[in-house]
């Protein structure tokens, strides 16, 4: 099997020891240990018509290739597909839906999957019903009603709930619903959807699977190979595809994803734990506290908690006087680099959503969500504390 088929390298191998190996082998023209980055628009053809191992690029690149079994890999999928963005990912997902059908979606999603949603895809014929799939009873009532998909996002994006996999899986395969999951928050380290019954994994690979803030891309992981051969006709057809530098950056950081998650974990659960006891915080959202409802379905179903938190202050004002005071932190959209980011989800990541919508989730005005770094541990706590601290 050629190292760029899809199911290779699916071995036995641990984590650590794929992300760096799968995909990734030494070239066999230079002897050079990391994967070329093969920046060509097309290749040559001996004969007309008659190509070698690529022809173009948007059809197919080495380095690209090397990416997608690397990714195949550490989710354990058949194959996956590279694309320019998560939401071009999300949108490739979405084909699967004929004409007519109707997806059932976590209503605590990224505010884009909302907006590609309603603003997208409704005018087009689908049809979408937003529940809060940490309630598997709702959930299972919205399937046994007619879907064609459960699009599911868990952890969800910035409330943190956690939704059970293998029930709602099971259930949406009895309902005939194909089930894809947004492993964004969690990657591949801390969470294998495929495992625990989904059909599809997306992820922004733009987020912890680049983890440097360097590269925007898209990935899709299906454990069908029908899924993955339509989903490869299609990174064909529409050209939404991960340009080879930018697959080269990712076969980089995958390198050193194990690592990097653990450090955002350790992080995150002592600025969670420091947050919960700060007189200025009204409430504390991250599935690694004992008292998050969903804790220990989350210990359950992932191996770590992951570097995402969010917590409420009250208020925009107060909010905002909280995250003009970070230092440490910068405030931008995004998450999942090594540096730490606070982000306002009310008016930044999911300000698409209408207002009456995000209340009803949770969003409010005095939300404030963290991409917990991988920097000293004593310099985050600080910052928070300092930033607090304009509070009183």
């Amino acid at each position: 099997m050629s190292p760029s088929e899809p199911g290779s390298d699916r071995d036995a191998r641990g984590f650590a020891t794929r992300a760096i190996h799968a995909g990734q082998h030494p070239d066999s023209g230079s002897g050079a240990v990391v994967v070329p980055l093969v920046q060509a628009a097309t290749f040559i053809q001996k004969s007309p018509g008659q190509p070698g191992d690529y022809e173009y690029s948007r059809t197919g690149n080495p380095t690209r290739d090397a990416v997608e079994v690397n990714l195949a890999s550490l989710e354990r999928g058949f194959g996956a597909v590279a694309c320019a963005s998560g939401m071009a990912a999300i949108v490739m997902a979405f084909d699967l839906v004929p004409s007519g059908g109707r997806v059932v979606a976590t209503s605590d999603s990224y505010g884009g999957t909302y907006r590609v949603g309603e603003n997208v895809l409704r005018p087009r014929g689908l049809d979408f019903t937003w529940v809060d799939t940490s309630d598997a009873e709702a959930t299972i009532r919205e399937l046994d009603a007619g879907a064609a998909m459960l699009f599911l996002e868990t952890p969800t994006n910035p409330m943190l709930r956690i939704a059970d996999l293998e029930t709602l899986s099971e259930a949406a395969h009895r309902a005939g619903a194909v089930v894809v999951v947004d492993n964004t928050f969690m990657s591949p380290y801390f969470q294998r959807p495929l495992e625990l019954g989904a059909d599809i994994v997306v992820h922004s690979s733009t987020k912890y699977l680049n983890g440097h803030s360097d590269g925007v891309g898209g990935i899709l992981v299906a454990r069908d190979p029908e899924h993955h051969e339509r989903f490869k006709y299609l990174q064909n057809a529409a050209g939404a595809i991960l340009s080879p530098f930018e697959s080269w950056l990712l076969l980089r950081s995958t390198k050193t994803l194990a690592l990097r998650m653990e450090r955002h974990d350790r992080n995150a659960r002592e600025i969670a734990r420091m947050l919960v006891e700060h007189p200025e915080v009204t409430a504390v959202h991250y599935p690694g506290l004992p008292d998050h409802p969903g804790h220990e379905l989350a210990r359950r179903q992932m191996s770590g908690f992951g570097g995402m938190l969010s917590f409420d202050v009250g208020t925009m004002e107060r909010a905002r006087r909280v995250m003009e005071g970070l230092r440490v932190f910068h405030i931008a959209e995004s998450l999942g680099g090594v540096e730490s980011l606070a982000n306002h989800p009310a008016t930044m990541t999911h300000a698409s959503v209408p207002e009456p919508m995000r209340r009803a989730i949770g969003i409010g005005d005095g939300l404030v969500r963290l991409s917990v770094g991988i920097e000293d541990i004593a310099d985050l706590r600080q910052d928070l504390e300092d930033a607090l601290e304009t509070l009183g």
